[in-house]
C-alpha cells in the first residue's frame, strides 16, 4: 500500500486561514487548499493507496476539537488515516489517548514550533511513557533557528529515542526541517523513521545521499507535506534526486507505512 504519510487537511471554515499562516511562516506558496476533498483528489492523481492527515492542537482548547476532527475523517473517508493531537497543557491527557485509540486512531502529531512548547518538556515525558509502543508519534522537527535555540531539533528527538525505546517516533522532513546535517549526525541509523516531507527543494545532495546511505531502507517514509508540496512531483523530484528505480521508489513508499502497520480502508 503505497502512502503520503504527511499530509495535512483542515476543516472548512479555517482552511484558508491555516494555509495563509503556513505560506506566512515558511514563505512558500502553498501547491493546494488544505481542504480534504481537494487531498483526496491530488493524492489519486498521483496514485497513492491512501494518506495520513495531521493536525496539531496549538493550545489546550483546541485539543478536542482536533480530535473530533480526526475521527470524523476516519469515518468518512476510507482512504485518509488520521492521526490526533495532544498538548501538555491539556491535563486530560490520558482519557483523550484512551479515547482516540477506542475510535481507531493509531498516532499523534507533535509540532513544538505551532503548539508553543519545547520536545524535551518534562510535561511530555509521561505521555511517552504511557504511549510505549501502542501509538506512533510524528514529530516535526528542525526550522531556522539552531538547535539550542529551536523547539525541535534532531538532538532532542534522539535523547527521546534513548529513553523512549518503545516508542515509534517518526521524525519529520527527513530528521529535521533546514536541521539535515544535525540529523546525520544525531539520528540517520537509529531507531526512528523518517519522512521525506519538506526537505528535496532545499536539501544538499551530499547530506541527501549521506542520510539515505546510512539510515535504514525499511525506516523511510514517503511524505509531501501537502498542501505545501504536490505528492506527484515529490515522487518525482525524489527518484530523479537519490537516483533511484521506480521499484526502489514503491518500497520507498510503502515497506515503511507496512511495518507500522498503517494502511487506508479503500
Amino acid at each position: 500500500m503505497l502512502l503520503d504519510i504527511h499530509t495535512h487537511a483542515f476543516h472548512p471554515k479555517i482552511a484558508s486561514k491555516a494555509v495563509a499562516q503556513l505560506e506566512s511562516h515558511y514563505g512558500i506558496t502553498m501547491s493546494g487548499s488544505g481542504l480534504l476533498e481537494d487531498l483526496d483528489a491530488v493524492t489519486r492523481k498521483a496514485g497513492l493507496d491512501g494518506y495520513v492527515v495531521h493536525n496539531a492542537a496549538t493550545a489546550a482548547a483546541q485539543v478536542v476539537p482536533a480530535n473530533n476532527f480526526a475521527m470524523a475523517l476516519s469515518l468518512t473517508c476510507p482512504r485518509a488515516v488520521a492521526f490526533g493531537s495532544i498538548h501538555p497543557d491539556y491535563e486530560e491527557w490520558e482519557a483523550q489517548l484512551k479515547r482516540l485509540q477506542a475510535h481507531g486512531i493509531r498516532g499523534i502529531k507533535l509540532h513544538p514550533e505551532f503548539q508553543g512548547f519545547w520536545l524535551d518538556d518534562p510535561r511530555l515525558e509521561p505521555i511517552f511513557e504511557t504511549i510505549g509502543d501502542s501509538m506512533m508519534i510524528m514529530c516535526h522537527i528542525g526550522d531556522a533557528l539552531p538547535p539550542d535555540e529551536n523547539p525541535s531539533c534532531p538532538y532532542k528527538l534522539a535523547a527521546l529515542i534513548k529513553k523512549f525505546p518503545r516508542v515509534r517516533f517518526i521524525a519529520a522532513h527527513m530528521g529535521g526541517y533546514r536541521h539535515w546535517k544535525y540529523a546525520l549526525e544525531a539520528l540517520a541509523g537509529k531507531n526512528v523513521y523518517m519522512d521525506t516531507s519538506s526537505s528535496l527543494a532545499f536539501i544538499d545532495d551530499d547530506t541527501l545521499h549521506g542520510l539515505w546511505k546510512k539510515h535504514p531502507r525499511e525506516q523511510w517514509l514517503f511524505g509531501s507535506d501537502w498542501p505545501l508540496f504536490d505528492p506527484a512531483s515529490e515522487q518525482k523530484m525524489l527518484r530523479k534526486r537519490l537516483g533511484i528505480s521506480d521499484s526502489a521508489l514503491a518500497d520507498l513508499m510503502g515497506n515503511g507505512a507496512l511495518a507500522l502497520g498503517l494502511r487506508a480502508q479503500d
